[in-house]
């Protein structure tokens, strides 16, 4: 007669791995891309036609990035089918002067006068700006997001100098009534569709 052979109790065995299982996932950190902050438009209603945006070209800076990563511009004092080159960490400035244009230069986005109340009273603004980010197909992500980086840099320094300005504290201290008025100064116009029928 053979001998039974004794059977290990292996009832617990899903209740320990289950427990293991749980114990790597708390324990274990995983990276966590961050996002950009872009608020979309709302979806056009399917009975609505697409319609041209018409901006004049002294409003419009284009900023290209092409499939080799090669940041490329296109302001108002250069031809419909120039562009120049320009180094990603001089990005931020070039942004800052179009949205500001300082100088009231006349290649540059119009100054609007407008009084907007409290310590502003009546500025001058550019207010029909428009920063349109175009890019290859083959155009790598980390590219795009430097750009997307640079440009939001330069209106955050933008919002911060107005809040110093006209406030005396930097604008991350504002009551957001605050920095909802100097949003409505400047703005963050970032266009990722190709703007058509540029005006003179």
């Amino acid at each position: 007669m053979a001998k039974k052979i004794p059977q290990i109790n292996a009832s617990s065995m899903a209740d320990i791995s289950f427990l293991l299982l749980i114990f790597f996932l708390v324990t274990t950190s995983m990276d966590v891309n961050q996002g950009l902050a872009r608020r979309l438009p709302a979806p056009i209603p399917p009975n609505q036609e697409k319609a041209d945006q018409d901006i004049n070209k002294r409003n419009l800076l284009i900023v290209k990035i092409n499939s080799r990563n090669q940041v490329t511009y296109r302001d108002g004092s250069m031809e419909m089918g120039d562009l120049q080159e320009i180094d990603i960490r001089d990005l931020k400035a070039k942004a800052k002067e179009f949205i500001l244009n300082p100088q009231n230069k006349a290649h540059l986005p119009k100054l609007v006068r407008e009084d907007f109340g409290g310590p502003f009273g009546e500025m001058e603004y550019t207010k029909e700006h428009v920063i349109s980010v175009q890019n290859d197909v083959d155009t790598q992500y980390q590219a795009y997001l430097d750009v997307q980086n640079e440009l939001v840099a330069a209106y955050n320094e933008v919002r911060n100098e107005c809040a110093l300005e006209f406030y005396h504290k930097s604008y991350n201290e504002l009551e957001e009534d605050q920095q909802k008025l100097i949003q409505k100064i400047y703005p963050q116009k970032i266009s990722e569709a190709e703007p058509k029928n540029y005006g003179n």
